[in-house]
């Protein structure tokens, strides 16, 4: 894994990785958006021949990421699942399972439909709106309203950043980023099986693209 970036907001030290997550330090937690863990096996059902290898990539970047920071608490501000239960609900059981000590948050998001007793039985701490920490507030759509929290700071997810970049020969790349805006950062997907919307840069905006798990400052 390649070196995360350091970045700095009300005075808490946020280190944001290639692999689509922030490590904040100061609270020792794992910061993720839109997992959508079973995804692939929802497309599967379907008869979409979709990879299960897919859906276990993103489960072992997580253990990597986990294995790095060592965080004591995950934040996932939404889309943690994608759909109904299936066999890829199975293997996150597996995988919960050897991590009983990580706390895991869930900020619910538009498909975190799985029943609340399923939550519970893996340790899930499910918030149906918002969750706040400190001067940060995480929940899934920043459309869903800030003005009961003034002055804070928000992480949500939901859009699927991404940034356009221009190269030689008309040819760009189109890459996940987190995108830092003066009252808000939007995170990329964490699953690699999204889509992207480019982003629109305001005015002090601080946009960090993601290729090939590193992350620089665009």
């Amino acid at each position: 894994m390649h070196p995360p970036i350091k970045h700095i907001i009300h005075n808490q030290t946020l280190w944001l990785s290639g692999y689509r997550a922030i490590f904040w330090e100061e609270e020792h937690a794992l910061i993720l958006a839109d997992l959508h863990f079973g995804k692939t096996g929802h497309f599967r059902k379907a008869g979409i021949g979709v990879p299960q290898t897919v859906y276990k990539e993103d489960l072992q970047r997580l253990i990597t990421l986990i294995q790095f920071f060592k965080p004591l608490q995950l934040i996932v501000v939404g889309d943690m699942f994608h759909s109904k239960s299936n066999i890829e609900h199975a293997l996150f059981e597996r995988w919960r399972n050897d991590l009983p000590l990580v706390e895991v948050h869930l900020v619910k998001g538009n498909h975190d439909i799985l029943h609340k007793d399923w939550y519970q039985k893996v340790s899930i701490k499910v918030h149906d709106h918002q969750l706040l920490i400190r001067d940060f507030v995480f929940l899934h759509d920043i459309a869903d309203g800030t003005e009961d929290f003034p002055g804070k700071y928000f992480f949500c997810g939901h859009i699927h950043p991404g940034i356009r970049i221009g190269g030689i020969a008309k040819q760009a790349l189109h890459l996940p980023c987190f995108h830092f805006e003066q009252t808000c950062c939007t995170l990329p997907a964490f699953s690699k099986f999204t889509g992207m919307i480019n982003v629109r840069r305001n005015t002090g905006d601080k946009i960090f693209a993601i290729a090939e798990g590193s992350v620089f400052e665009v």
